[in-house]
Protein backbone atom coordinates (compact mmCIF):
# COMPACT_ATOMS: atom_id res chain seq x y z
CA UNK A 1 0.00 0.00 0.00
CA UNK A 2 0.87 3.48 -0.29
CA UNK A 3 1.99 6.40 2.02
CA UNK A 4 -1.52 7.87 1.15
CA UNK A 5 -3.51 5.19 2.53
CA UNK A 6 -1.29 5.56 6.28
CA UNK A 7 -2.54 9.37 5.73
CA UNK A 8 -5.95 8.54 4.95
CA UNK A 9 -6.38 6.54 8.40
CA UNK A 10 -4.04 9.01 10.35
CA UNK A 11 -6.53 11.41 9.31
CA UNK A 12 -9.88 9.61 9.68
CA UNK A 13 -8.80 9.12 13.54
CA UNK A 14 -8.56 12.69 14.60
CA UNK A 15 -11.61 13.93 12.54
CA UNK A 16 -13.79 10.81 14.20
CA UNK A 17 -12.35 12.00 17.43
CA UNK A 18 -13.59 15.39 17.03
CA UNK A 19 -17.32 14.15 16.82
CA UNK A 20 -17.59 13.46 20.46
CA UNK A 21 -16.62 17.12 20.84
CA UNK A 22 -19.40 18.43 18.03
CA UNK A 23 -21.96 15.41 19.98
CA UNK A 24 -21.31 17.48 23.26
CA UNK A 25 -22.63 20.53 21.96
CA UNK A 26 -25.44 19.52 20.33
CA UNK A 27 -26.65 17.61 23.99
CA UNK A 28 -25.73 21.50 25.51
CA UNK A 29 -27.35 23.60 22.78
CA UNK A 30 -29.80 21.41 21.40
CA UNK A 31 -28.56 22.71 18.00
CA UNK A 32 -26.16 21.40 15.53
CA UNK A 33 -25.43 22.37 11.65
CA UNK A 34 -25.88 18.63 11.23
CA UNK A 35 -28.66 16.39 10.47
CA UNK A 36 -29.30 13.37 11.91
CA UNK A 37 -29.78 11.64 8.41
CA UNK A 38 -26.41 13.00 7.45
CA UNK A 39 -24.68 11.68 10.29
CA UNK A 40 -25.58 8.32 9.53
CA UNK A 41 -24.52 7.98 6.27
CA UNK A 42 -21.15 6.36 6.52
CA UNK A 43 -20.05 7.26 2.97
CA UNK A 44 -20.37 11.10 3.38
CA UNK A 45 -17.41 11.72 5.46
CA UNK A 46 -13.75 11.64 4.36
CA UNK A 47 -13.31 8.54 5.82
CA UNK A 48 -16.47 6.83 3.81
CA UNK A 49 -15.76 8.68 1.11
CA UNK A 50 -12.25 7.02 0.91
CA UNK A 51 -13.70 3.77 2.21
CA UNK A 52 -16.14 3.78 -0.47
CA UNK A 53 -14.68 5.39 -2.74
CA UNK A 54 -13.08 3.70 -6.40
CA UNK A 55 -9.41 4.67 -4.88
CA UNK A 56 -9.55 1.87 -2.86
CA UNK A 57 -8.63 -1.60 -4.55
CA UNK A 58 -10.31 -4.90 -4.78
CA UNK A 59 -7.52 -6.74 -2.63
CA UNK A 60 -8.08 -3.86 0.30
CA UNK A 61 -11.23 -4.34 0.55
CA UNK A 62 -10.98 -8.27 0.90
CA UNK A 63 -8.85 -8.01 3.25
CA UNK A 64 -10.05 -8.76 7.10
CA UNK A 65 -8.94 -4.72 8.16
CA UNK A 66 -10.99 -3.60 5.83
CA UNK A 67 -14.05 -5.24 6.39
CA UNK A 68 -13.77 -4.71 10.44
CA UNK A 69 -12.70 -0.84 9.94
CA UNK A 70 -15.71 -0.46 7.05
CA UNK A 71 -18.32 -2.48 9.81
CA UNK A 72 -17.20 -0.27 12.71
CA UNK A 73 -17.41 2.65 10.70
CA UNK A 74 -21.11 2.51 9.92
CA UNK A 75 -21.84 1.27 13.57
CA UNK A 76 -20.27 4.84 15.03
CA UNK A 77 -22.40 6.71 12.50
CA UNK A 78 -25.46 5.10 13.23
CA UNK A 79 -24.89 5.91 16.55
CA UNK A 80 -23.50 9.55 16.28
CA UNK A 81 -26.86 9.80 14.31
CA UNK A 82 -29.47 8.41 17.47
CA UNK A 83 -27.21 10.68 20.06
CA UNK A 84 -27.62 13.65 17.49
CA UNK A 85 -31.40 12.62 17.27
CA UNK A 86 -31.97 13.02 20.84
CA UNK A 87 -29.70 16.25 21.36
CA UNK A 88 -31.89 18.04 18.82
CA UNK A 89 -35.03 16.15 20.70
CA UNK A 90 -34.08 18.02 23.69
CA UNK A 91 -33.30 14.58 25.52
CA UNK A 92 -30.38 15.73 27.28
CA UNK A 93 -30.02 13.02 29.88
CA UNK A 94 -30.69 10.30 26.48
CA UNK A 95 -28.13 11.74 24.47
CA UNK A 96 -25.31 11.79 27.46
CA UNK A 97 -26.09 8.33 28.44
CA UNK A 98 -25.81 7.17 24.56
CA UNK A 99 -22.93 9.47 24.11
CA UNK A 100 -20.46 8.23 27.41
CA UNK A 101 -21.61 4.88 26.58
CA UNK A 102 -22.14 2.90 23.03
CA UNK A 103 -21.11 5.95 21.17
CA UNK A 104 -17.59 6.45 23.46
CA UNK A 105 -17.71 2.18 23.13
CA UNK A 106 -18.27 2.41 19.02
CA UNK A 107 -15.13 5.38 18.45
CA UNK A 108 -13.11 3.41 20.97
CA UNK A 109 -13.06 0.41 19.09
CA UNK A 110 -13.01 2.47 15.73
CA UNK A 111 -9.86 3.94 16.46
CA UNK A 112 -8.36 1.14 17.65
CA UNK A 113 -8.91 -0.97 14.21
CA UNK A 114 -7.52 2.09 12.21
CA UNK A 115 -4.73 2.16 14.83
CA UNK A 116 -4.01 -1.41 13.95
CA UNK A 117 -4.52 -1.13 9.91
CA UNK A 118 -2.55 1.88 9.96
CA UNK A 119 0.22 -0.29 12.21
CA UNK A 120 0.15 -3.25 9.35
CA UNK A 121 0.71 -0.99 6.47
CA UNK A 122 3.34 0.88 8.06
CA UNK A 123 5.17 -2.76 8.66
CA UNK A 124 4.22 -3.69 5.19
CA UNK A 125 5.90 -0.87 3.90
CA UNK A 126 3.82 1.89 3.34
CA UNK A 127 5.10 5.54 4.87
Amino acid sequence: MSSDMVKNITDAIGAHGAWKLRLRTAINTGRSDAKPSDVRCDDRCALGEWLHGPAMDTQTRSGLPYQVTKRLHAEFHGTAADVLTLALDGRKDEASSLLNGDFTARSEKLVRALTKWKGEEIAAGGC
